[in-house]
């Protein structure tokens, strides 16, 4: 039995690649194939922190993971037999992976987590040739002509 473990934050995002991958020549769908799904859940943001106690963030955590599996394992179930074990990530992906290959076997890893905005936008703010990023010349001229008003006075 093939086994492959699915790191997701997004069930729609993550359902999308998951077809893709059952759409692709080099996957074998004849076998019946053991999912690991791996519920990646959003961070809590330091000041929220400060007002959560550990067991409501435990709870949250493990009701936002049911919606999300909610929206994968009855599609992956579907497939041919398919095994689903669901998951909730409890630390760093690398160390996740190492324990579940350890649990599981050999596993496929497939990363289908939503890329953050900031990754996508990277490289998309403009850059004069200057070198300097945001604030262009006739910019910093009219802040330098303020100041210089301002001190006259």
């Amino acid at each position: 039995m093939n086994s492959i473990i699915v790191y997701v934050d997004d069930a729609a995002y993550a359902l999308q690649m998951l077809q893709q991958l059952r759409g692709a020549d080099n996957f074998s769908a004849q076998h019946p194939t053991q999912w690991i799904v791996v519920g990646c859940a959003p961070r809590v943001t330091h000041r929220a922190s400060k007002w959560v106690t550990n067991s409501a963030r435990e709870n949250w955590r493990g009701r936002w993971a049911d919606k999300v599996f909610a929206g994968i394992v009855p599609w992956l179930q579907r497939q041919h037999g398919d095994v689903v074990v669901t998951r909730l990530a409890q630390s760093t992906l690398r160390t996740q992976t190492e324990s579940l290959r350890g649990e599981f076997g050999t596993a496929q890893v497939v990363d289908a987590r939503r890329p953050r905005a900031s990754l996508e936008l990277r490289g998309a703010a403009p850059v004069d040739a200057s070198g300097y990023k945001g604030m262009g010349i006739v910019s910093y001229a009219a802040a330098f002509m303020g100041a210089g008003l301002m001190l006259a006075d």
